[in-house]
């Protein structure tokens, strides 16, 4: 089978953990005999290309980052620009992932994507969500690979099937929530290292300012 992925991320290419997961998600669907073509709508000169593809093809996979609990706005200004498919046959999917490491952030964008194909003329294929992803672009060598082969995996098993079984769904997009002792200890010491590992992060992103610097506190409502 050809699958057409469209990254719905508005980072550029070289920046963007949907693109790193997509290639790891293309290793795996590829990997089984399958083709794919990959597209990104952060390139606005893709666009022409992506839509053509979209038409074109009955096999669609869209992967994007959780944004605002919903899609991106780049996605659906692009969907925006996509004629609705006049024949049945095609099947769109989706790859959420976010940076939150509870799925159940990812629930209320989860159900606008199973009615969004329908708008589109296609069959829903499914969707899988992946939190607690915001380190991987900062990540290299064996724990980023480590991070990353979920998706090779759900990359195969796709690629045989074409679509997301519910249960590679079910197994896939955990945890739902954090139990109460992972709550408790993200509560305690943890928060410390956490918030150095966070300031570190924010240094080699070339933050220059405390990251509880509140730089307007002296100003009131009146602008005195």
């Amino acid at each position: 089978m050809h699958f057409v992925m469209i990254s719905g991320a508005a980072r550029t290419q070289s920046k963007s953990n949907t693109a790193k997961i997509l290639a790891a998600f293309g290793a795996g669907l590829n990997s089984s005999g399958n083709t794919s073509e990959t597209w990104y709508l952060s390139d606005r000169k893709q666009w022409k290309r992506a839509k053509a593809a979209f038409e074109e093809n009955e096999n669609v996979l869209f992967a994007l980052p959780l944004y605002v609990e919903n899609v991106p706005g780049i996605m659906l200004e692009f969907l925006a620009g996509v004629s609705a498919k006049e024949q049945p046959g095609t099947q769109v999917s989706f790859l959420l992932q976010g940076g939150f490491p509870e799925v159940s952030q990812g629930r209320c964008c989860e159900e606008f994507l199973k009615m969004l194909p329908a708008q589109l003329g296609c069959a829903y294929g499914g969707t899988i969500i992946k939190g607690d992803m915001f380190g991987l672009s900062l990540m290299g060598g064996r724990l980023g690979a480590k991070l990353l082969q979920p998706f090779v995996e759900a990359g195969q098993q796709f690629g045989k099937d074409g679509y997301f079984r519910p249960e590679i769904m079910e197994s896939f997009s955990i945890p739902e929530y954090l139990s109460a002792k992972q709550i408790r200890i993200a509560n305690g010491p943890l928060r410390y290292v956490q918030r150095f590992v966070m300031c570190c992060i924010a240094k080699k992103l070339g933050c220059k300012t405390r990251l509880d610097a509140r730089p307007l506190s002296g100003i009131n409502s009146c602008g005195m």
